[in-house]
């Protein structure tokens, strides 16, 4: 079983006959698509094979990016 993100990507490039590098490469976009996904919160979960099911509670999404709002307004008015 896959446990952290070393292990799919060497379980990935011994499967598929590819380099460390290369999968590590997919593998990477991959999570930041799925990051930039669960930070815009139109989705209800995110599942990636052999590695889980992600979902987002919305009301945390509303306020992380209360918080974000904030910290450019208070930036903006240095």
């Amino acid at each position: 079983m896959v446990r952290n993100k070393k292990d799919l990507i060497c379980f990935l490039a011994h499967k598929y006959d590819l380099t460390v590098q290369e999968v590590e490469r997919v593998v990477t976009y991959q999570f930041k698509f799925v990051s930039e996904i669960m930070i815009k919160g139109d989705f209800e979960t995110v599942r990636l094979p052999y590695f889980g099911k992600f979902s987002v509670n919305k009301k945390r999404v509303k306020y992380v990016n209360e918080l974000k709002d904030g910290a450019r307004n208070k930036k903006s008015t240095s």
